[in-house]
């Protein structure tokens, strides 16, 4: 093993002399380390990952074995320009996972912190992952797809391009997303419709009774409506900051939402 400033470099791995190691790093064997890669302080990279020019990994990331981040873009109309994947902090990438680098120039494919990405989970260019996001086994993310912070995609789940996911939203396993996910709701299905409250993941955020009830009487509202506008107007005149949330959601929105069932 190679050590400098407390980095450990297995002798088999390959790490490009224009790569920009933290202290504290571990690069395991046969995996592959570009030039144009900065790698944070404590972050572990193991056996046979390849990490790709352009890519920017915060501190104490953990990426498995097999992981590619940095790859290019599954797009026709990307030109070769310089573009990135930008990870923050405290993440867990697990094996098999691929992110691939933003589309248009100068672009960044982004992931928050402390993010759980599981076995062959895919991030396509140009996707926004917030912070405590969850990937679970082979969730698929189109290009241009938008996580806010604390959502969970459930194994199988396919989102199409240009797709929101709510915060604190939950996907449900096998599901086929092709517009909006509400936050703060189980959305599933396929096609994908909002089933009910993500009440587990909100009492786990800490959120109050009173607060997941507004949010319950939002799914209502929603769900009985004869049009959108009348539920707007009883969501409007809610004095819950979740409410507020969900009406700003779906305005504005260019795909349109998954809509609860009757």
């Amino acid at each position: 093993m190679l050590e400098h400033s407390g980095t450990t470099i297995h002798p088999a791995a390959i790490v490009a002399p224009g790569a920009q190691l933290g202290g504290n790093v571990e690069i395991g064997p046969y995996a592959i380390v570009e030039d144009d890669v900065v790698i944070g302080e404590g972050t572990r990279i193991a056996a046979h990952a390849v990490i790709k020019r352009y890519t920017r990994l915060g501190r104490q990331n953990r990426v498995c074995e097999h992981v590619v981040i940095g790859g290019e873009p599954q797009d026709y109309k990307f030109s070769g320009a310089p573009t990135y994947v930008s990870i923050g902090d405290g993440n867990l990438i697990r094996e098999g996972v691929t992110i691939h680098r933003a589309s248009t120039p100068e672009g960044h494919t982004r992931i928050g912190n402390d993010c759980f990405l599981m076995v062959a989970s895919h991030v396509a260019h140009d996707c926004q992952l917030g912070d405590r996001v969850v990937l679970t086994n082979s969730a698929l993310l189109a290009g241009h797809v938008s996580i806010a912070d604390g959502a969970i995609i459930s194994g199988n789940v396919i989102i199409h391009q240009f797709c929101r996911i709510g915060r604190f939203a939950f996907a449900g396993g096998g599901a086929r997303i092709s517009q909006d996910c509400l936050p703060f709701m189980i959305t599933e299905g396929s096609p994908a419709h909002a089933r009910a409250v993500n009440v587990v993941g909100l009492r786990r955020a800490g959120f109050p009774p009173a607060e997941i009830l507004s949010i319950r009487n939002a799914l209502h509202a929603l769900r009985t409506a004869a049009r959108l506008e009348d539920a707007f107007q009883v969501l409007e005149g809610s004095d819950s900051a979740a409410v507020a949330e969900i009406v700003q959601f779906i305005r504005s929105s260019r795909r349109g939402f998954s809509h609860p069932t009757r």
